[in-house]
């Protein structure tokens, strides 16, 4: 069964909110043998939503409507596909009792703007919204299945989970498709393609390849599709294990998870501690590990020393370190995780020192320069990199270099 997304709404294409349903759709779709084969943006415009589903007819069997449900004027999605169906709208005794319900348990009074709510296209199922005034509306003409649903996600979700996927698996025998993703760090997609070049040209039909990279990272997806779980789940997984060992200096996690919650997996299950000495990245690698839920078991927490004095007062760096090499050296990073690793009493620390820009290059150092270190109580490891003149861009690839060379640490404690 073939998908298509469309959300409906001004405010994201002029990027005053950022479009989150259609990758949380696309992801549970997947998960229950559902393929999407296109997601489109289109704004409040009765022509443009008209042609948006005309054409995804031609290319899906299920279409997936977000937004544009509410009560005030500019929300002309329900008219619309009513239009589209040729048919009238009336009203829903289910979805009048729904709102009526909602107002009642807010003490406030329904207005006729509210009321208006109930009002669905003839020939829809209606799909009563628990969360909010506006309902979810199931349509199969011709051949296909429209589900028209709020855009605000939390609505939006609810329908999908406890109502439409449900739905759609008790009607139609699904096929099963299997994910396997293998994160690795340190090489290229390009590097990475030719090294297992024969084992991708070795893959069944039924069993696809993807590279996905990101600063310093390629996620590799194996994905199979079939009727039989069991069996597609064991190709895939021996075509996985094929790949892990040929490129297993480079594989940071075995599954679908980012680069720094891998290395809080396998720190929390070796006991052992970790802690940070940031300038550049002016926290930013402290933020990637303590949005994950238990990372204290992990993480001590560090300094974000910015300035000279805080170096020297926090982590112990030499001032004459600091005025012959300067704040972006290797000596100066050097000293930075030494002390990290010394002061806060962690097994492994991290330090990073650089120009994010996009001022501040000097001559040698242009913007972009970063050292970042990584050390344990016998080993410590600095290294230079040049990145752009981007800051931000610079921030995240330095904490992609840190985490990176971390995880290369941990491997070697590993051997």
């Amino acid at each position: 069964m073939l998908a298509e997304i469309i959300t409906i709404g001004d405010e994201i294409l002029i990027g005053q909110i950022v479009d989150t349903n259609s990758a949380w759709m696309a992801q549970q779709l997947n998960n229950a043998g559902i393929r999407v084969k296109q997601i489109s943006s289109v704004s409040d415009s009765k022509q443009h939503i008209l042609t948006a589903l005309a054409e995804a007819a031609t290319r899906a069997d299920i279409i997936f409507i977000t937004g544009g449900l509410g009560p005030t004027k500019d929300d002309i999605t329900k008219n619309t596909l009513a239009e589209y169906f040729g048919v009238e709208m009336v009203e829903n005794k289910e979805a009048l009792s729904n709102v009526t319900r909602l107002f009642e348990k807010y003490k406030r009074p329904l207005l006729e703007v509210n009321r208006l709510q109930a009002q669905v296209p003839q020939n829809c199922e209606v799909i009563l919204n628990k969360n909010g005034t506006a309902p979810g509306m199931w349509f199969n003409s011709n051949g296909k299945i429209y589900v028209s649903m709020p855009g605000v996600p939390f609505e939006m979700m609810y329908m999908m989970e406890e109502e439409v996927i449900p739905k759609i698996k008790s009607l139609f025998k699904l096929p099963v498709i299997i994910h396997k993703t293998i994160l690795t760090v340190g090489e290229g997609e390009s590097f990475l393609s030719e090294r297992i070049a024969d084992i991708e040209d070795s893959l069944p039909a039924h069993i696809k390849l993807a590279y996905l990279p990101k600063l310093g990272q390629v996620r590799l997806r194996l994905s199979g599709y079939g009727e039989d779980e069991v069996i597609v789940s064991k190709e895939v997984n021996k075509y996985a294990s094929k790949i892990i060992e040929r490129v297993s200096d480079f594989v940071a996690a075995e599954e679908d998870i980012p680069l720094e919650k891998a290395i809080l997996n396998y720190m929390t299950e070796k006991g052992l501690t970790l802690s940070v000495a940031e300038s550049c990245t002016g926290g930013y690698i402290s933020h990637l590990f303590t949005q994950h839920a238990g990372s204290s078991k992990v993480f001590f927490g560090g300094a974000i020393s910015y300035s000279y004095e805080l170096k020297e007062s926090i982590l112990g760096v030499k001032n004459e370190t600091l005025w012959q090499f300067g704040a972006v050296s290797e000596e100066t990073v050097t000293e930075m995780v030494e002390g990290a690793l010394l002061n806060f009493k962690s097994d492994y620390a991290i330090a990073v020192t650089g120009i994010a820009g996009p001022d501040g290059g000097l001559p040698g150092k242009p913007v972009g320069t970063v050292w970042i270190a990584v050390a344990s109580a016998s080993k410590t490891v600095a290294k230079k990199f040049t990145f752009g003149s981007k800051r931000q861009q610079n921030i995240e690839r330095s904490a992609t270099g840190a985490l990176s060379m971390l995880n290369t640490l941990l491997k070697d404690v590993k051997k």
